[in-house]
């Protein structure tokens, strides 16, 4: 019997859907706006997002997932739903079975919300796998051989990292320190040294288009936009790279004290495995420049960054939706 299978990278900033045989169908910010009156999905998405921070009363643009799990279980439903619509031109009639990335730190309680989320939302069955995991097979990690791999996933909300050996996680930490708390570390700093304060997808663009992790001797700047905290009247200045790495230091410093932790707690014979091949980095914190680098000379492991590191944990989600009988039993948990 043909069943109709879906996985879903649910991300707190960016959320993809992969069907067998498609590819990646989908690439949507983790976004939902709401009509206050009738509570009415209004838009999800790309249209929810150009919504953020231009809104009148009448209409609440919410993230429903906070620090990589759901903190709005209705509107996640809502966008599983859409998800799931959205698939429905490919097939049409059948419920799918649902395959969903989650943080390798997830409570049971989270974990549940995710898996009754999916189901409510149309799903036939829900099956819930670690983030690393994913982000390793997708990262084309070979996962079941007996050599140690560390990877380390950078996202919006979490930053998950893990040693796999032989298919399973021999260890692993998740910290809920990633894009999100970097975009409000540079506008906390901007509003501390400019006076000046800006949106969140201000913060967000300063980081993609000139963030770096280390200063550097040639700095990219940027001209940015925002509302002066004395005169109250908008303003523009000019923000450097260098300025950048200065207010995001203290966030990158808490994920690679994480990352010590892990390599100190890990075996010595996979400790050596992971000096010999190194760090693999995955998620859109990865494409932070010179994170790698910074990385590597803290802990003294070669480390770099997976191909499409975007698009790890989605790719993973079908290459184990292909082979689901191989996979079904190592690394998932089904309702």
């Amino acid at each position: 019997m043909f069943v109709r299978k879906i996985g879903i990278d649910l991300g707190t900033c960016n959320s993809l859907v992969f069907v067998p045989k498609k590819g990646i169908i989908l690439n949507e910010p983790s976004v939902v706006a709401v009509s206050v009156f009738d509570n009415r999905i209004l838009a999800v998405g790309k249209e929810a997002k150009e919504m953020t921070g231009r809104t009148p009363d009448t209409i609440k643009v919410y993230r429903p997932l906070k620090d990589g799990v759901i903190a709005d279980h209705r509107v996640t439903e809502a966008m599983i739903r859409y998800f799931i619509e959205k698939t429905a031109k490919w097939f049409k009639f059948l419920k799918p079975d649902l395959l969903v990335g989650v943080p390798a730190g997830i409570t049971s309680t989270e974990k549940r919300a995710v898996i009754e989320a999916g189901t409510l939302a149309g799903a036939k069955a829900v099956y819930v796998t670690k983030e690393p995991i994913l982000a390793a097979i997708g990262a084309g990690v070979p996962i079941n051989s007996c050599t140690g791999h560390m990877i380390i996933d950078l996202g919006g909300g979490t930053t998950e990292m893990a040693v796999i050996s032989l298919g399973g996680v021999v260890n692993n930490r998740s910290i809920r320190v990633a894009g999100d708390k970097i975009d409000r570390a540079i506008s906390d700093y901007i509003r501390k040294k400019y006076s000046l304060a800006i949106g969140e997808q201000t913060a967000e663009e300063v980081k993609v288009k000139i963030g770096s992790a280390i200063p550097e001797k040639n700095p990219k700047k940027i001209e940015i936009r925002g509302r002066d905290l004395v005169s109250g009247l908008p303003k523009n200045i000019v923000v450097s790279s260098n300025e950048v790495a200065e207010a995001i230091t203290e966030k990158l410093e808490e994920i690679i004290q994480i990352v010590k932790v892990v390599l100190r707690e890990t075996p010595p014979e996979l400790s050596a495995d992971i000096m010999d091949k190194g760090i693999v980095l995955s998620g859109g914190g990865s494409l932070l420049r010179n994170l790698d680098q910074l990385i590597a000379k803290e802990t003294g492991v070669p480390c770099f960054i997976a191909e499409d590191s975007l698009l790890c944990v989605s790719k993973g989600t079908g290459l184990v939706l292909e082979n689901l009988d191989v996979y079904k039993k190592s690394i998932m948990v089904k309702r």
